[in-house]
């Protein structure tokens, strides 16, 4: 009987050592080929740049790009920064800027000079012919083709313009009496500093 147990020991050893492995669990998953995997993006698209054209008393005048979001300030600091005998007190340093905005810095005593349009005329194109409108240097008469702006609107933006000095933005209107956010929305297409 003894060799009976030994036999069947040896059977069972030889059985277990020739056996196949067990499965093991990390080869039941299926390879990252075989699944989509979501991983979470660490770089971020930077924003596309605005181009704005900075002129006046500033170290580098011309059309210089910056970040969405950047302000008056970031737009000069992209120019050089300011020159000795520029006149800080007729600007908002604070105010966004837009895409397409020409940001004016003033030498003291200068005067507001006026621009040229690339077609030749006198700066300001009319709204009622497609064109826009600068809020800076419009005359009464002439802001009253900017939709809904009739003649009591008009006046009243010349005069805050006069005591307040130009605006920063086309936003800035919205501190003009009888103007809010539904008709800066209908003035804004065709509105520019």
């Amino acid at each position: 009987m003894l060799g009976l147990l030994t036999v069947i020991a040896a059977a069972a050893g030889a059985w277990w050592a020739f056996r196949a492995p067990p499965t093991v669990v990390e080869e039941m998953l299926p390879l990252v080929g075989d699944v989509a995997v979501a991983v979470p993006s660490t770089t971020t698209q930077a924003p596309a740049p605005l181009v704005v054209h900075v002129d006046g008393a500033v170290a580098e005048p011309g059309v210089h790009h910056v970040v969405l979001g950047s302000r008056v300030v970031d737009a000069i600091e992209a120019a050089g920064g300011l020159t000795q005998d520029a006149d800080r007190s007729r600007l908002n340093l604070a105010v966004l800027v837009e895409d397409e905005q020409r940001v004016w810095v003033p030498r003291l005593g200068e005067p507001e000079p006026s621009v040229v349009a690339p077609t030749g005329g006198d700066g300001l194109r009319s709204a009622a012919n497609g064109g826009v409108v600068d809020i800076n240097r419009a005359s009464a008469t002439e802001l009253e083709a900017l939709p809904g702006i009739g003649p009591s609107l008009a006046a009243a933006i010349v005069d805050h313009r006069e005591r307040e000095g130009t605006f920063g933005s086309v936003e800035e209107l919205l501190s003009v009496a009888g103007i809010g956010p539904a008709k800066l929305a209908q003035v804004r297409p065709l509105a520019r500093i």
